[in-house]
Protein backbone atom coordinates (compact mmCIF):
# COMPACT_ATOMS: atom_id res chain seq x y z
CA UNK A 1 0.00 0.00 0.00
CA UNK A 2 1.61 3.06 -1.00
CA UNK A 3 1.79 6.05 1.42
CA UNK A 4 -0.61 8.16 -0.54
CA UNK A 5 -3.25 5.70 -0.54
CA UNK A 6 -2.52 5.65 3.68
CA UNK A 7 -3.38 9.21 3.64
CA UNK A 8 -6.30 8.47 2.01
CA UNK A 9 -7.62 6.32 4.36
CA UNK A 10 -6.35 8.10 7.39
CA UNK A 11 -7.90 11.66 6.00
CA UNK A 12 -11.73 9.15 5.53
CA UNK A 13 -11.40 8.05 8.92
CA UNK A 14 -10.61 11.39 10.73
CA UNK A 15 -13.61 12.69 8.33
CA UNK A 16 -16.21 10.07 9.74
CA UNK A 17 -14.57 10.64 13.44
CA UNK A 18 -15.41 14.40 13.27
CA UNK A 19 -18.90 13.74 12.05
CA UNK A 20 -18.47 14.25 9.00
CA UNK A 21 -19.53 12.66 5.08
CA UNK A 22 -19.55 8.98 5.40
CA UNK A 23 -18.11 7.06 2.73
CA UNK A 24 -20.57 4.47 1.57
CA UNK A 25 -20.25 1.68 -1.29
CA UNK A 26 -22.19 2.36 -4.37
CA UNK A 27 -25.63 1.05 -5.16
CA UNK A 28 -25.74 -0.88 -7.93
CA UNK A 29 -26.62 0.65 -11.35
CA UNK A 30 -25.49 3.96 -10.01
CA UNK A 31 -22.36 3.96 -12.30
CA UNK A 32 -21.16 7.06 -13.89
CA UNK A 33 -22.21 5.12 -17.22
CA UNK A 34 -25.64 5.36 -16.55
CA UNK A 35 -27.52 8.74 -18.24
CA UNK A 36 -29.87 11.04 -16.29
CA UNK A 37 -32.98 8.97 -17.34
CA UNK A 38 -31.43 5.97 -16.00
CA UNK A 39 -33.98 4.71 -14.04
CA UNK A 40 -36.64 4.95 -16.77
CA UNK A 41 -34.60 3.67 -19.37
CA UNK A 42 -34.29 0.49 -17.04
CA UNK A 43 -37.58 0.20 -16.64
CA UNK A 44 -37.63 0.41 -20.69
CA UNK A 45 -34.84 -2.10 -21.16
CA UNK A 46 -35.78 -4.78 -18.00
CA UNK A 47 -39.29 -4.01 -17.43
CA UNK A 48 -38.06 -3.76 -13.62
CA UNK A 49 -39.40 -1.33 -11.36
CA UNK A 50 -39.80 -1.17 -7.89
CA UNK A 51 -43.41 -1.70 -6.14
CA UNK A 52 -44.72 1.81 -4.30
CA UNK A 53 -48.04 1.87 -2.89
CA UNK A 54 -49.77 5.47 -2.75
CA UNK A 55 -50.49 7.05 0.49
CA UNK A 56 -54.20 8.81 0.39
CA UNK A 57 -56.24 9.74 3.52
CA UNK A 58 -59.48 7.73 2.37
CA UNK A 59 -58.02 4.98 4.71
CA UNK A 60 -56.58 4.74 8.07
CA UNK A 61 -53.64 2.75 7.81
CA UNK A 62 -52.22 4.25 4.53
CA UNK A 63 -51.82 7.93 5.85
CA UNK A 64 -55.44 8.82 6.97
CA UNK A 65 -53.82 8.87 10.67
CA UNK A 66 -51.48 11.62 9.73
CA UNK A 67 -54.15 13.89 8.63
CA UNK A 68 -55.50 15.78 11.65
CA UNK A 69 -59.09 16.75 12.07
CA UNK A 70 -60.32 19.32 13.02
CA UNK A 71 -62.91 20.22 15.65
CA UNK A 72 -64.62 23.53 16.34
CA UNK A 73 -63.74 24.47 19.94
CA UNK A 74 -67.49 26.08 20.09
CA UNK A 75 -70.19 23.40 20.80
CA UNK A 76 -73.43 24.11 19.51
CA UNK A 77 -76.29 23.88 21.89
CA UNK A 78 -80.37 24.11 21.54
CA UNK A 79 -81.32 26.90 23.45
CA UNK A 80 -83.56 26.38 26.62
CA UNK A 81 -86.63 28.47 27.34
CA UNK A 82 -84.71 30.18 30.30
CA UNK A 83 -87.66 31.61 32.22
CA UNK A 84 -87.87 35.24 32.34
CA UNK A 85 -89.36 35.14 36.33
CA UNK A 86 -86.27 36.54 38.39
CA UNK A 87 -85.80 39.50 36.21
CA UNK A 88 -89.53 40.83 37.20
CA UNK A 89 -89.88 39.42 40.82
CA UNK A 90 -88.37 40.50 43.84
CA UNK A 91 -85.45 38.73 44.74
CA UNK A 92 -83.93 38.58 47.78
CA UNK A 93 -81.18 37.15 49.37
CA UNK A 94 -81.02 35.44 52.73
CA UNK A 95 -78.46 33.92 55.49
CA UNK A 96 -80.33 30.72 56.47
CA UNK A 97 -83.32 28.46 55.18
CA UNK A 98 -85.71 30.38 57.55
CA UNK A 99 -86.31 33.48 56.08
CA UNK A 100 -89.64 35.38 57.08
CA UNK A 101 -91.63 38.28 55.88
CA UNK A 102 -94.14 40.54 57.56
CA UNK A 103 -96.96 41.96 55.74
CA UNK A 104 -99.47 44.37 56.75
CA UNK A 105 -102.87 43.98 55.65
CA UNK A 106 -105.52 46.71 55.84
CA UNK A 107 -103.23 49.97 56.90
CA UNK A 108 -103.16 51.86 59.91
CA UNK A 109 -107.25 53.49 60.19
CA UNK A 110 -107.44 56.66 61.07
CA UNK A 111 -110.59 59.30 62.22
CA UNK A 112 -111.62 62.70 61.92
CA UNK A 113 -112.02 65.14 64.78
CA UNK A 114 -112.68 69.01 65.65
CA UNK A 115 -110.35 70.95 67.44
CA UNK A 116 -111.29 70.23 71.19
CA UNK A 117 -112.88 66.98 70.50
CA UNK A 118 -111.58 63.42 72.39
CA UNK A 119 -109.18 61.75 70.14
CA UNK A 120 -109.93 58.09 71.23
CA UNK A 121 -108.08 55.08 70.23
CA UNK A 122 -107.64 53.62 66.77
CA UNK A 123 -107.14 49.94 65.52
CA UNK A 124 -103.55 49.23 65.21
CA UNK A 125 -102.28 47.21 61.77
CA UNK A 126 -102.32 43.59 61.14
CA UNK A 127 -99.22 41.55 60.96
CA UNK A 128 -99.40 38.69 58.23
CA UNK A 129 -95.81 36.24 58.08
CA UNK A 130 -94.95 35.27 55.02
CA UNK A 131 -92.26 31.93 54.93
CA UNK A 132 -91.62 30.94 51.03
CA UNK A 133 -91.06 26.90 50.43
CA UNK A 134 -87.33 26.34 50.22
CA UNK A 135 -85.75 23.35 47.98
CA UNK A 136 -82.62 22.13 46.86
CA UNK A 137 -81.94 22.03 43.19
CA UNK A 138 -79.07 20.22 42.56
CA UNK A 139 -77.04 18.38 39.70
CA UNK A 140 -74.16 15.93 39.75
CA UNK A 141 -72.36 15.34 35.79
CA UNK A 142 -69.11 13.99 35.40
CA UNK A 143 -66.41 13.19 33.38
CA UNK A 144 -63.31 11.26 32.82
CA UNK A 145 -60.07 12.65 33.62
CA UNK A 146 -58.88 11.48 30.22
CA UNK A 147 -61.97 13.23 28.31
CA UNK A 148 -60.97 16.43 30.26
CA UNK A 149 -57.21 16.31 29.31
CA UNK A 150 -58.16 15.30 25.81
CA UNK A 151 -60.92 17.00 24.31
CA UNK A 152 -60.57 19.66 22.04
CA UNK A 153 -62.83 22.19 23.97
CA UNK A 154 -63.11 23.57 27.80
CA UNK A 155 -65.12 20.65 28.94
CA UNK A 156 -65.44 21.94 32.88
CA UNK A 157 -66.62 25.70 31.36
CA UNK A 158 -69.06 23.62 29.42
CA UNK A 159 -70.53 21.51 32.31
CA UNK A 160 -70.76 25.00 33.91
CA UNK A 161 -72.60 26.66 31.69
CA UNK A 162 -75.16 23.80 30.95
CA UNK A 163 -75.79 23.11 34.82
CA UNK A 164 -76.36 27.12 34.90
CA UNK A 165 -79.31 26.85 32.15
CA UNK A 166 -80.75 24.07 32.96
CA UNK A 167 -80.58 25.36 37.02
CA UNK A 168 -82.34 29.11 35.42
CA UNK A 169 -85.16 26.76 33.36
CA UNK A 170 -86.38 24.61 36.72
CA UNK A 171 -86.25 27.41 38.97
CA UNK A 172 -88.28 29.63 36.46
CA UNK A 173 -90.81 26.88 36.13
CA UNK A 174 -90.96 26.58 39.75
CA UNK A 175 -91.88 29.92 40.86
CA UNK A 176 -94.82 29.42 38.18
CA UNK A 177 -95.83 26.29 38.78
CA UNK A 178 -94.17 24.75 41.74
CA UNK A 179 -95.54 22.58 44.01
CA UNK A 180 -94.26 24.24 47.22
CA UNK A 181 -93.00 20.76 48.54
CA UNK A 182 -89.12 20.90 48.51
CA UNK A 183 -89.35 23.54 45.89
CA UNK A 184 -90.80 27.25 45.07
CA UNK A 185 -94.70 27.94 45.55
CA UNK A 186 -95.18 29.28 42.24
CA UNK A 187 -98.19 31.92 41.70
CA UNK A 188 -100.79 29.48 39.71
CA UNK A 189 -100.98 27.02 42.67
CA UNK A 190 -102.14 29.80 45.11
CA UNK A 191 -105.37 29.55 46.09
CA UNK A 192 -107.88 31.72 43.29
CA UNK A 193 -111.27 33.23 43.81
CA UNK A 194 -113.43 35.78 41.88
CA UNK A 195 -114.12 37.89 44.98
CA UNK A 196 -111.98 41.86 45.00
CA UNK A 197 -109.45 42.72 47.14
CA UNK A 198 -112.08 44.29 49.98
CA UNK A 199 -113.36 41.22 50.81
CA UNK A 200 -111.08 38.35 49.42
CA UNK A 201 -108.73 36.42 52.17
CA UNK A 202 -105.07 37.60 51.75
CA UNK A 203 -103.20 34.42 50.17
CA UNK A 204 -106.06 34.66 47.45
CA UNK A 205 -105.60 35.15 43.96
CA UNK A 206 -108.35 37.17 42.16
CA UNK A 207 -109.35 35.96 38.61
CA UNK A 208 -111.67 37.03 35.90
CA UNK A 209 -113.27 34.92 33.67
CA UNK A 210 -112.35 34.91 29.61
CA UNK A 211 -116.29 34.58 29.33
CA UNK A 212 -115.80 31.68 27.35
CA UNK A 213 -115.08 27.53 27.80
CA UNK A 214 -111.52 27.31 26.99
CA UNK A 215 -111.80 30.68 24.37
CA UNK A 216 -111.66 34.17 24.69
CA UNK A 217 -115.11 35.48 23.97
CA UNK A 218 -116.05 37.66 20.54
CA UNK A 219 -114.82 40.99 22.02
CA UNK A 220 -111.54 39.59 23.99
CA UNK A 221 -110.35 43.32 24.26
CA UNK A 222 -113.19 44.12 26.64
CA UNK A 223 -112.26 41.36 29.15
CA UNK A 224 -108.48 42.17 28.79
CA UNK A 225 -109.17 45.58 29.58
CA UNK A 226 -111.31 44.24 32.58
CA UNK A 227 -108.11 42.26 34.14
CA UNK A 228 -105.74 45.39 33.20
CA UNK A 229 -108.71 47.69 35.60
CA UNK A 230 -109.16 44.92 38.12
CA UNK A 231 -105.40 45.60 39.04
CA UNK A 232 -105.98 48.73 41.48
CA UNK A 233 -103.66 51.81 40.53
CA UNK A 234 -101.10 51.77 42.52
CA UNK A 235 -99.74 48.76 41.54
CA UNK A 236 -100.58 49.16 37.57
CA UNK A 237 -97.21 51.39 37.98
CA UNK A 238 -94.75 48.34 36.77
CA UNK A 239 -97.46 45.90 36.14
CA UNK A 240 -96.47 43.84 32.87
CA UNK A 241 -98.64 40.98 31.32
CA UNK A 242 -97.28 37.17 31.68
CA UNK A 243 -98.10 34.25 29.42
CA UNK A 244 -96.48 32.20 26.64
CA UNK A 245 -96.04 32.41 22.85
CA UNK A 246 -99.01 30.25 21.91
CA UNK A 247 -100.84 32.54 23.53
CA UNK A 248 -99.67 36.33 22.97
CA UNK A 249 -99.91 34.37 18.91
CA UNK A 250 -103.85 34.46 19.32
CA UNK A 251 -103.73 38.20 21.32
CA UNK A 252 -101.14 39.69 18.17
CA UNK A 253 -103.83 39.13 15.85
CA UNK A 254 -106.63 40.56 17.52
CA UNK A 255 -108.07 44.14 17.00
CA UNK A 256 -110.67 46.54 17.93
CA UNK A 257 -113.99 47.64 16.11
CA UNK A 258 -111.98 50.17 13.66
CA UNK A 259 -109.16 47.89 12.52
CA UNK A 260 -106.42 48.47 15.00
CA UNK A 261 -104.01 46.06 16.77
CA UNK A 262 -104.24 46.02 20.51
CA UNK A 263 -100.32 44.60 19.93
CA UNK A 264 -98.01 47.11 19.59
CA UNK A 265 -94.48 45.89 18.76
CA UNK A 266 -91.43 47.31 20.28
CA UNK A 267 -89.35 49.58 17.97
CA UNK A 268 -85.73 47.51 19.58
CA UNK A 269 -85.36 43.50 20.17
CA UNK A 270 -83.95 45.02 24.03
CA UNK A 271 -87.37 46.62 24.73
CA UNK A 272 -91.07 44.16 24.60
CA UNK A 273 -94.13 44.84 22.66
CA UNK A 274 -96.90 46.44 24.78
CA UNK A 275 -100.67 45.10 25.08
CA UNK A 276 -102.82 47.81 25.85
CA UNK A 277 -99.49 50.19 26.71
CA UNK A 278 -98.62 47.38 29.51
CA UNK A 279 -95.21 44.99 28.30
CA UNK A 280 -95.68 41.97 27.65
CA UNK A 281 -93.42 39.05 28.99
CA UNK A 282 -93.10 35.59 27.31
CA UNK A 283 -92.70 32.75 29.60
CA UNK A 284 -93.28 29.25 28.15
CA UNK A 285 -94.35 27.71 31.43
CA UNK A 286 -97.73 30.01 31.32
CA UNK A 287 -100.21 26.96 30.28
CA UNK A 288 -102.10 26.93 26.73
CA UNK A 289 -104.96 28.17 26.25
CA UNK A 290 -107.32 25.67 27.65
CA UNK A 291 -110.66 24.90 29.58
CA UNK A 292 -110.58 26.45 33.10
CA UNK A 293 -107.01 27.32 32.51
CA UNK A 294 -104.75 30.16 33.88
CA UNK A 295 -102.94 30.68 31.05
CA UNK A 296 -102.55 35.12 31.46
CA UNK A 297 -101.31 36.52 34.82
CA UNK A 298 -101.34 40.87 34.90
CA UNK A 299 -99.89 42.25 37.94
CA UNK A 300 -96.84 44.08 39.38
CA UNK A 301 -94.63 41.08 40.52
CA UNK A 302 -92.16 42.90 42.49
CA UNK A 303 -94.71 43.29 44.65
CA UNK A 304 -96.53 40.34 44.00
CA UNK A 305 -93.72 37.65 44.05
CA UNK A 306 -91.09 37.14 46.49
CA UNK A 307 -87.86 34.97 45.27
CA UNK A 308 -85.45 33.86 48.26
CA UNK A 309 -81.93 32.54 47.42
CA UNK A 310 -79.68 31.09 50.10
CA UNK A 311 -76.82 31.57 47.83
CA UNK A 312 -75.34 31.38 44.13
CA UNK A 313 -74.67 28.31 42.35
CA UNK A 314 -72.39 26.51 43.95
CA UNK A 315 -70.35 23.95 42.06
CA UNK A 316 -67.82 21.44 43.96
CA UNK A 317 -65.23 19.68 41.83
CA UNK A 318 -64.77 16.48 43.27
CA UNK A 319 -61.59 13.63 41.11
CA UNK A 320 -61.47 11.22 44.19
CA UNK A 321 -64.78 9.76 44.90
CA UNK A 322 -65.26 8.63 41.26
CA UNK A 323 -61.82 7.87 40.16
CA UNK A 324 -61.10 7.96 36.90
CA UNK A 325 -64.43 10.55 36.48
CA UNK A 326 -64.49 13.98 38.00
CA UNK A 327 -67.75 14.80 39.35
CA UNK A 328 -69.64 18.49 39.21
CA UNK A 329 -71.44 18.70 42.48
CA UNK A 330 -73.65 21.74 41.74
CA UNK A 331 -76.05 23.02 44.53
CA UNK A 332 -78.68 26.00 44.65
CA UNK A 333 -81.12 26.80 48.00
CA UNK A 334 -83.71 28.90 46.82
CA UNK A 335 -87.92 29.36 47.50
CA UNK A 336 -90.33 31.40 46.45
CA UNK A 337 -93.95 32.10 46.80
CA UNK A 338 -96.31 35.54 46.62
CA UNK A 339 -96.07 38.11 48.85
CA UNK A 340 -99.08 40.18 47.91
CA UNK A 341 -101.97 38.64 46.57
CA UNK A 342 -103.33 42.13 45.72
CA UNK A 343 -100.24 42.52 43.10
CA UNK A 344 -101.52 39.61 40.69
CA UNK A 345 -104.35 38.91 38.92
CA UNK A 346 -105.31 35.85 36.75
CA UNK A 347 -107.68 35.24 33.30
CA UNK A 348 -109.48 31.95 33.82
CA UNK A 349 -110.52 30.66 30.28
CA UNK A 350 -114.10 29.48 31.41
CA UNK A 351 -117.76 30.77 31.62
CA UNK A 352 -117.51 31.82 35.15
Amino acid sequence: MTDHTMDALEVSFETQALGGPVVRPMLAGGGGGVSAGGGFEGFLRSGASVEMKAFTGVTGDAGGYAIPQEIDSVIDATLKAISPMRAICNVVRVGSAGYRKLVTTGGTPSGWAAETDARPGTATPVFTEIAPPMGELYANPSASQAMLDDAAFDVEAWLANEIALEFAKAEGSAFITGSGVSRPKGFLQATIAATTDATRAFGTLQYLASGAAGDFPTTPQDRLIDLVQALRAPYRQGAVFLMNATTLARIRKFKTSDGQFLWSPSLTGATPGTLLGYPVIESEDMPDIAANSLSIAFGNFKAGYLIAERRETAILRDPYTNKPFVNFYATKRIGGCVSNSEAIKLMKFAVS
